[in-house]
């Protein structure tokens, strides 16, 4: 995949302002894509859109196919007649860190509202649902089916429901399918309002220029739609539960490594198959993103497999995963691949030989840069030009806290390599502007570091329960005086669409 240079950001929805508690599809997310235009900045990466899991993670969701509902804008909803100015909560659920649980009791009342008034809404509203029910049924009946009882089980886990839900005893799902008839729809009803609201702001955004970017994780939540409705493609035992999960060995993030406890794909009958599953959610995906990150793509040469009894993820093995079998099958479906591939981690020989062999560029991380010798693959003298590089991820600190907690040996270093003095004020925007000068295809920064924020804005600590994915920024954050700069670096280091046309003619 040959790419253009280009700069971008990285901002999960749930980090925008607004009055709901949390960040959505609506009015802000529009101002924000005009920022970036003014930015120059032509890609915006999110986190992944699907329902959270434990947690409140994204990287857990209930299902690899269904959008979160907690986006929806109940704005935009007011504009659609399914709400009125009144339904709306009377005073701001605030506009600092999202608070999951307030904000789920309120969005869910909204959206019961909005399905109550929607047998009036406009013809053309509801023949569209009707088509989106039919073009969507391969996940979607799962899906809402699953939810529906999952709520009638007080949100137990699927294989805590009565056994023959649990295994989908078919004269058992049926009697579900009417008892929880109305439910069933309103969860349907739910996901199109998803989908027509980001499938609007990404249309408004390509008009402008910006492409959207998502994240596809390589495993799935086992409290999910998916291995609920497809148990033999995971490795189960005949209750449902996992015999081995995923995880990753100790690394820099942990010293017991991370044990994600995702159940591990059967690899073999997901191949027997010719990837059907996989073809599916990948379909799903391009459709909703103009790129997409395949996440720990390393899992797909070799993948940390871990007893289902321990409790740290040290006393796993590697184990080969599907290789380029799974990609060359997307190929035959799709053509070219619009992938991005997370390379982080311990990468071998091997994962690089199957990246390159597939075209799919990798990441570098400036962070990661300065730790250790002139040899470092995230130092930008080594990058290749097929590659994105990051001054951070969400899994990071933000640069500026990074910077002042890193050892004094990464702090030198750093400063040797810029030749001048680095001060935690000024090492965000150096390190983006280091990143940007660099021959790395695209330069993507989260926005916390356009902010030059501390700690307050670090978005994941990997291995912490709970106080993750909850930051948001102001809109007075968003100062024109950022995006004059952002612009500026953009310019003089040819990131904008006409100068990088100019360099691939």
């Amino acid at each position: 995949m040959i790419l253009p240079r280009a700069a971008g950001i990285l901002l999960h929805p749930t980090s925008l302002p607004g009055p709901f508690g949390i960040g959505d599809l609506g009015p802000a997310a529009y101002r924000f894509v005009d920022w970036l235009v003014a930015a120059k900045q032509t890609v915006w990466q999110v986190l992944p859109l699907v329902p959270i899991g434990g947690g409140d993670s994204p990287y857990a969701g209930r299902s690899a196919f269904a959008g979160n509902t907690l986006l929806i804008s109940p704005e935009l909803l007011v504009e659609d007649g399914l709400l009125t100015s009144a339904d709306l909560p009377a005073s701001e659920l605030g506009s600092g860190r999202v608070r999951y649980r307030n904000v789920t009791t309120v969005k869910e009342a909204l959206l019961r509202t909005a399905f109550g008034r929607f047998g009036g809404a406009p013809a053309e509203l509801r023949s569209a649902f009707e088509e989106f029910k039919a073009a969507q049924a391969a996940w979607l009946d799962d899906y809402a089916l699953f939810e529906a009882l999952r709520a009638a089980h007080q949100n137990a886990w699927w294989i805590d429901w009565a056994h023959e839900l649990a295994l989908r005893d078919p004269n058992a799902l049926a009697r579900a399918r009417a008892d929880l008839a109305e439910n069933v729809e309103r969860c349907r009803f739910e996901q199109f309002l998803f989908y027509r609201q980001w499938e609007a702001l990404r249309s408004h955004a390509n008009a402008l220029g910006v492409k959207l970017m998502g994240d596809a994780p390589i495993f799935v939540a086992h409290d999910s739609a998916d291995v609920w409705a497809h148990r033999e493609l995971f490795r189960l035992d005949s209750s449902g539960r996992p015999t081995v999960v995923a995880g990753v060995p100790p690394d820099y993030f942990s010293a017991t490594g991370q044990l994600w406890g995702n159940p591990i794909y059967d690899w073999e009958r997901l191949a027997a198959t010719g990837y059907s599953w996989w073809l599916d959610r990948l379909a799903a995906d391009f459709a909703r993103y103009d790129f997409l990150r395949l996440d720990h793509f390393r899992g797909f040469e070799a993948y940390w497999e871990v007893p289902a009894t321990e409790q740290t993820a040290i006393n796993g093995r590697w184990v080969p995963g599907p290789g380029a079998a799974l990609f060359e099958a997307a190929a035959r479906r799709f053509g070219s691949l619009p992938i991005i591939a997370e390379d982080l981690g311990l990468i071998t020989p091997a994962v690089k030989r199957l990246r390159r062999s597939l075209g799919f560029p990798g990441m570098r991380v400036l962070q990661f840069a300065f730790d250790s010798d002139a040899l470092n693959d995230h130092l930008p003298h080594n990058y290749e030009r097929e590659c994105v590089v990051y001054t951070g991820t969400h899994d990071n600190d933000t640069t500026r806290s990074w910077f002042s907690s890193a050892p004094a040996k990464s702090r030198a270093y750093l400063q040797r390599y810029f030749g001048r003095k680095v001060t935690p004020s000024t090492v965000a925007r150096d390190l983006t502007a280091l990143a940007y000068s660099s021959v790395a295809v695209w330069a993507i920064v989260p926005l916390q570091d356009v902010l030059g924020l501390g700690a307050s804005g670090r978005m994941n600590l990997p291995g912490r329960l709970g106080g993750n994915w909850g930051w948001r920024f102001a809109e007075p954050d968003l100062r024109p005086e950022l995006a004059v700069g952002l612009a500026e670096l953009a310019t003089d280091f040819a990131r904008v669409p006409a100068l990088a046309r100019a360099e691939e003619e």
